[in-house]
């Protein structure tokens, strides 16, 4: 697997990557001592103003959340802001890069409303994020799906590989004009990004590669590649979620392709469509400062890399926990491991990976990023140090806690992830067809208005326009019973109603 991870010297100029022009351009302006008669009304200056942020926060951020469009800060074609984008372009190895305050959300919804300019037709992995469902309604896309590799075991979604994508090609029977692909998933598993590329141009379609849960690739050699620099068209990085910046903060890459001229006027265009008008200057600062270490921290990562690699040594040893990781080697879509995601299979034990992610909040103040029915997943950031002592202590408590599943004791199950209805209207025109609101069981064989997607992990189980089955209601029906489940979009907590075409 050697030949997907990153480089041992990096591809972009390390001197040039320790500037932080946009923070250093927010600080100068502090350092004038200005008045302002502008927004937020706090008014940056809690000494001769309000004090609520200050109070909560500290002086620095009161200071630090300026408004738009000022002078030397993001006024002008080569303003602080533009280089800041410029340098997140380099490090990442990409074209063009545009910095996201409403998360990868936004970035999900930009590259939905910029391929529509490609054409209509989009082939999507089915474990795509809810929120690029919501780009496809908003851009009036017409989507065809394609089924990635699933561990039926755990009820895990992987990847696709570039045969299973040829496939889908030779079964449309319309001309596909972009894909979208998931890599890495949720348990960090990679795909072959490269190889999913070439099939995706050869076709005569662009290659969106949904990478929120790998921001940080690309800045050690013991991380996987940067999607930008492996052939992708636009490539969606939630770099809050590993790389360090603030929460909500996220980048969207348009990469050095055949492509390039053709989707730059889409993308620069959804990004006024979808970003606010006034953008957070303390997520953007965090970003400029997030790119900057992750750029020139390796020796840092490094050590996040070895201390990932320690936990999974001690979770090895231990009889009652094993790793998922260690059984990517089944599927073949799967040709590099995130080590900085740490999915532990607690399937030995009589309770549910639900139930002891809820545990160990509750007694031991250790929150794990997402659960299954088997398993729970740790994420430690590029750069983070967690306690190993005190997390393989609560392991270690929980097993007493929940006891050992006895041999021939089956472990509470929920119904399988359901396989998706029937497509019988775009979902653009089923969102906006007129609605009726039904009981679950009244739902089933009608046709969904809505996206609704279980959480964990937030990939669309029913989108606009597909028709409602009875596996579904019972999947989500069960996840919404479940303490740590919720049901995005839904009408209900408990999902007993649903939003459906008026017939």
């Amino acid at each position: 697997m050697t030949g997907f991870y990153s480089k041992a010297e990096p591809d972009y100029d390390l001197t040039e990557q320790q500037q932080t022009p946009y923070v250093d351009a927010v600080e100068a302006h502090i350092a004038r001592s200005p008045i302002s008669l502008m927004v937020p009304g706090h008014g940056n200056d809690p000494k001769r103003g309000t004090t609520q942020i200050a109070d909560l926060f500290g002086d620095k951020v009161a200071a630090f959340d300026l408004p738009q469009l000022l002078d030397g800060i993001d006024l002008g074609p080569n303003a602080p802001i533009v280089q800041a984008h410029e340098l997140a372009a380099k490090a990442w190895g990409a074209y063009k890069t545009w910095f996201c305050t409403n998360g990868a959300s936004q970035a999900n919804k930009m590259a939905a409303i910029a391929i529509r300019g490609l054409g209509q037709n989009v082939l999507v992995q089915r474990s795509a994020h809810s929120s690029f469902t919501d780009g496809i309604i908003a851009a009036g896309l017409k989507p065809s799906f394609v089924l990635p590799n699933v561990d039926q075991r755990n009820g895990v979604s992987h990847g696709l590989t570039p045969e299973a994508l040829e496939a889908a090609f030779a079964q449309a029977t319309e001309k596909i004009d972009s894909v979208y692909v998931v890599s890495p998933s949720y348990f960090g598993a990679t795909a072959d990004v490269a190889r999913l590329a070439e099939v995706a141009h050869k076709h005569g379609a662009a290659l969106v590669v949904d990478c929120a849960w790998g921001a940080h690739f690309g800045f050690h050699e013991q991380l996987p590649e940067s999607p930008a620099r492996l052939g992708a068209d636009l490539v969606i990085s939630s770099t809050h979620k590993l790389a360090g910046s603030l929460t909500q903060s996220a980048m969207l890459h348009l990469c050095d392709t055949e492509y390039t001229e053709k989707l730059l006027p889409f993308v620069e265009r959804s990004f006024m469509m979808t970003a606010s008008t006034s953008m957070s200057a303390i997520l953007q600062g965090s970003l400029d400062v997030a790119r900057k270490t992750m750029a020139t921290s390796r020796a840092q990562i490094g050590k996040s890399v070895a201390l990932a690699n320690e936990l999974r040594e001690r979770i090895r040893e231990s009889e009652h926990f094993s790793l998922l990781c260690d059984t990517f080697g089944e599927y073949p879509d799967i040709v590099a491991i995130d080590p900085l995601r740490i999915a532990i299979d607690v399937s030995k034990l009589a309770k549910t990976g639900h139930w002891i992610q809820g545990k160990m909040k509750a007694d031991d103040a250790i929150f794990f990023e997402m659960s299954t029915v088997t398993v729970i997943v740790a994420v430690i950031g590029a750069g983070s140090l967690p306690d190993l002592d005190r997390i393989m202590d609560a392991l270690n408590s929980v097993v007493q806690k929940a006891g050992l599943r006895g041999e021939n004791e089956e472990l509470e199950k929920f119904p399988a992830f359901p396989s998706p209805g029937e497509m019988v209207l775009l979902p653009k025109d089923a969102y906006f067809g007129e609605i009726e609101t039904v009981s679950a069981a009244d739902a089933i064989g009608r046709v969904s208005v809505d996206s609704l997607a279980a959480y964990p992990p937030g990939i669309p189980n029913v989108v606009p326009g597909e028709v409602i089955t009875e596996q579904l209601v019972e999947f989500l029906g069960a996840v919404a019973a479940s303490p740590v489940g919720y049901v995005r979009g839904a009408k209900d907590p408990l999902v007993t109603q649903y939003r459906v075409l008026k017939k």
